[in-house]
């Protein structure tokens, strides 16, 4: 008896017409069966949020493609629930236009927030973002090619439990692959505050150009040198090492009933 097709769900945070999730289709259904359940429109630095405070609307965009109007979280849980014939094999988030490295990316992107609700649920997740360069576009074909191959790994082993993996793609051509930790990437904040036509007062979040740090084996330098760069993300955000703290341990030993 035959094995049923695998089934792999694909999600982002650009919208489910933009060019990254089209080529990362494009080359997956090479591989298994696909359905996109993705954003209506670009729903970046999310992160994990979910909408509880009015309802979500899905359109049925064509076959197996399903546009949904809240975050990317709330389209992977739509897909769990509701969208999805059966549970997929694996869940794809990207392949997004920009990089998702360090730890404050990581905190706030929509993007890894899809792989991260999946994971939730159980199922194998990675987050795919693409990197470009001062003199060359995004390539989201080539991007979505070595997710392909990462893919096609992944559909026949089981990640750990817990585990996201976020993947950044340097431009081509890539020198291999590397397993690293987070780096950080320094923003200056920039708030910039206006008035509206009827000068009532508005602000406007916006960020300067970051300044990446990180060690020789952290996302950050090894996209810099040009590997491509896999972090597995735990869930478990508990900082064990912390528990027994001289300054937590005598806060619990001094906080008594009154």
């Amino acid at each position: 008896m035959n094995e049923p097709q695998k089934l792999v769900l694909l999600t982002n945070d650009d919208g489910y017409w933009a060019a990254g999730i089209t080529a990362l289709h494009r080359h997956i259904q090479k591989l298994a069966q696909v359905v996109i359940v993705a954003p209506d429109r670009e729903r970046s630095a999310t992160s994990l949020a979910l909408t509880l405070h009015h309802p979500l609307r899905v359109k049925e965009i064509g076959t197996g493609l399903y546009a949904v109007d809240g975050t990317p979280a709330d389209c992977v849980y739509l897909a769990m629930h509701k969208l999805l014939p059966r549970k997929p094999d694996l869940i794809v988030s990207g392949v997004n236009n920009g990089p998702n490295l360090g730890q404050q990316d990581v905190a706030y992107s929509g993007t890894v927030a899809g792989a991260v609700q999946g994971t939730f649920f159980g199922i194998p997740s990675m987050a795919v973002s693409c990197l470009s360069d001062i003199d060359r576009a995004f390539d989201f074909d080539y991007a979505a090619g070595l997710a392909r191959k990462l893919a096609e790994y992944f559909l026949g082993q089981a990640i750990p439990p817990g585990i996201t993996l976020n993947i950044n793609i340097p431009p081509a051509p890539f020198k291999g692959l590397r397993l690293t930790k987070l780096g950080q990437k320094r923003y200056s904040p920039e708030v910039v505050e206006s008035r509206d036509p009827r000068r009532l007062p508005y602000f406007w979040i916006g960020l300067s150009r970051p300044v990446p740090m990180g060690d020789a084996d952290s996302d950050v330098e090894m996209t810099k040198q040009g590997f491509v760069s896999l972090t597995p993300l735990h869930s478990d955000l508990t900082s064990y090492e912390t528990l027994n703290h001289p300054l937590l341990s005598r806060l619990a030993a001094q906080f008594k009933p009154e």
